[in-house]
């Protein structure tokens, strides 16, 4: 459970209808399998001591009284277990029949929780013989000791910060207004659904968008449990469709018709970060609930959660494709107001034979296309100076040629070295000066001709340079609107890749291949033997590894220990853990010391979950200090 990982598990076991005792024997049987792969939190179906499918039998004393007899059996199996256990069985108080939830820890029965919402529609026909569950717990005499009875029952973790657990069964789900939804308010961070919900065509699709969606909803952990072989065939068939899942995304999901058990790493510490970036989520209801304090073992748990080693990259093939389309089209519809706002017809670009330029250019051209706007209006600018390569300046002059835009060259080489005669720079001096000098004068000459020609600037930086502070100040950091200010590099790769692939221009395509073969670097420093001399990520970093810090530790709020833990399993084989360590430090120290750039950013669209607006979704002080964030990796 160390930085808020827990494994939890959904279990269906194969049982019999009718027989409390041979199924409390499996029911102990997979609760030890589970216990053993580390689960923390295992719950069973609905009705899973008895079987749901026992119908007219619910009326039978002698088939009550076994179910709570077996029920004191497997509470006694979980005595030297370190988990929190939910089974499903048929109880009687105070005359009147529950579909209960039974929830056991350390040998002991922690509280009943029973069915709120009881079907009595189609198939169903729970209200013959269940009775609705009240809302505000009361205490019960079980077997000689006092248990809480009631659907508003939470079971708090002491040993687990922000692990509330809250418990519904099967049609809780599928309602209105179901119970999980005040259990979230008045603080559960994870909800448990014992089921038996049967099998129709098409029914395992909904099942899990009400899973995916109740997660989302609520922001939290949700574990469904339900049966499957072993009840009746009479009339049903149960698939034993167990699902896990954590902020509307499926961590585990079982084959059904196989009576599998599934297990999941949820993550309470990205929950309850969820919660408090999302003002919204809600006030706890006016209602009266019970919070049962249980205790958990604090141990690392052997995570078996992927974690993607490009969050910004959707994996599969279809999704990316998808994705890369509609990310152009954010870019091209923000830059289309922006040019009907001002009422200009002209764009004007640097344009590098770099991945960021081609974005930019290939995104100006899309909008001008939307507008029925003449690409000539676009201006595309290549100012070869000191350490630009033939292979980017050729790049560059047939991408534009290519795209049918203006193309203008302008040899700053002669307007640097008289600004270096007016500082005293040397030459030969290839410092920070050197380099900047360059990229300042660019950017003079893309404002200056912008001013001639009645154009807008557009801006080529991408998020992940914003993140890293890897932009001249007032240089290549300035522009009159960025369009890819929102784009991480690792995705900017993909959208020129997408472009490549489906613009069906033999020619655009090959030269988009180059650029996209093209190492990474600003070309501030002299070519050697005519190759590009300066590398970026030699330099700052491999972009993978910085777009993967920058998703965990902005957009789910991971402390450096924890990033750097998904990180070596993300990057398991690819990176050494040194490494990753070494770029993570930097990542964070360049993420800190430069926000005074991001704090005065041209205007740009956002168009993912993370953005480094200063007017939007990152509003950090320009002077804020890092010591905590570096202190926690050096101990690493």
């Amino acid at each position: 459970m160390q930085q808020g990982f827990i494994k939890v598990a959904s279990v269906t076991p194969k049982i019999r209808v009718a027989d409390p005792v041979y199924n409390a024997g499996v029911i102990c049987e997979e609760l030890e399998r589970a216990y053993a792969k580390g689960a923390k939190i295992i719950v069973f179906p609905e009705l899973c001591l008895t079987g749901y499918t026992c119908g007219d039998l619910f009326l039978q004393q002698l088939l009550l009284d076994k179910a709570e007899e077996q029920l004191i059996q497997v509470a006694a199996a979980t005595g030297d277990k370190d988990a929190l256990v939910m089974v499903g069985l048929p109880m009687v108080r105070e005359g009147k029949l529950y579909n209960v939830a039974a929830v056991l820890q350390n040998g002991e029965i922690l509280g009943f929780v029973p069915k709120a919402n009881i079907p009595f529609y189609a198939e169903f026909y729970e209200g013959r013989h269940f009775s609705e569950g009240n809302e505000e717990p009361v205490e019960f005499e079980f077997h000689g000791t006092t248990v809480p009875f009631g659907t508003n029952i939470l079971f708090e973790c002491e040993s687990v910060k922000g692990l509330t657990v809250g418990c519904e069964i099967c049609e809780d789900l599928w309602v209105a207004n179901p119970p999980g939804t005040n259990h979230a308010l008045m603080g559960a961070t994870v909800i448990a659904n014992l089921s038996a919900s049967n099998e129709t065509v098409g029914k395992d699709e909904y099942r899990e968008l009400l899973v995916k969606s109740s997660s989302a909803r609520l922001i939290c952990g949700y574990i469904y449990s339900s049966s499957g072989e072993g009840e009746s065939t009479q009339d049903l068939v149960f698939g034993g469709h167990n699902l896990i899942a954590e902020n509307g995304t499926i961590l585990a999901q079982a084959k059904r018709f196989q009576c599998e058990t599934v297990f999941g790493d949820l993550d309470i510490q990205r929950i309850l970060s969820e919660r408090r970036r999302m003002g919204t989520f809600g006030k706890a209801p006016q209602a009266t609930y019970a919070v049962i304090p249980f205790t958990l073992r604090m141990e690392e748990t052997k995570l078996e959660r992927c974690f993607d080693s490009m969050p910004f990259v959707p994996a599969e093939e279809e999704k990316r494709q998808q994705r890369c389309e509609e990310i152009l089209s954010i870019q091209s519809y923000g830059l289309k107001k922006r040019l009907e706002h001002t009422g200009l017809s002209c764009a004007v670009l640097g344009i590098s034979g770099g991945l960021d330029s081609t974005l930019a250019l290939l995104v100006t051209v899309k909008t001008f296309d939307m507008l029925g706007l003449d690409r000539k209006g676009i201006t595309a600018v290549t100012m070869p100076c000191f350490g630009t390569t033939d292979r980017t300046y050729e790049n560059a002059c047939r991408l534009a040629k290519t795209l049918g835009v203006t193309l203008i060259e302008t040899d700053i080489r002669e307007a640097v070295k008289i600004h270096f005669r007016d500082i005293g720079q040397d030459l030969d001096k290839h410092d920070v000066t050197y380099e900047n000098s360059q990229a300042r004068e660019r950017t003079q000459v893309l404002m200056d001709l912008a001013n001639c020609l009645n154009g807008l600037v557009i801006g080529t930086g991408d998020m992940s340079e914003l993140a890293l502070g890897w932009a001249t100040y007032n240089g290549d950091h300035m522009s009159m609107y960025g369009v890819n200010a929102g784009v991480p590099k690792t995705l900017v790769r993909h959208l020129v890749r997408y472009y490549a692939d489906s613009c069906g221009v033999r020619e655009l395509s090959e030269v988009l291949e180059d650029v996209l073969d093209t190492p990474v670097s600003p070309e501030l420093l002299p070519p050697v033997d005519g190759k590009i001399a300066q590398k970026t990520e030699d330099l700052v970093g491999p972009y993978e590894l910085h777009d993967f810090f920058l998703y965990y530790m902005l957009r789910c709020g991971f402390p450096p220990k924890k990033v750097y833990r998904v990180a070596r399993l993300a990057f398991r084989g690819q990176y050494e853990d040194e490494v990753i360590l070494k770029w993570l430090k930097n990542f964070y120290r360049r993420f800190f010391g430069q926000q005074f750039k991001r704090s005065c950013l041209p205007d740009g669209p956002k168009v993912g979950s993370v953005a480094l607006s200063p007017r939007g979704d990152l509003r950090m002080p320009s002077d804020a200090c890092a010591g905590i964030w570096m202190d926690e990796l050096e101990k690493l």
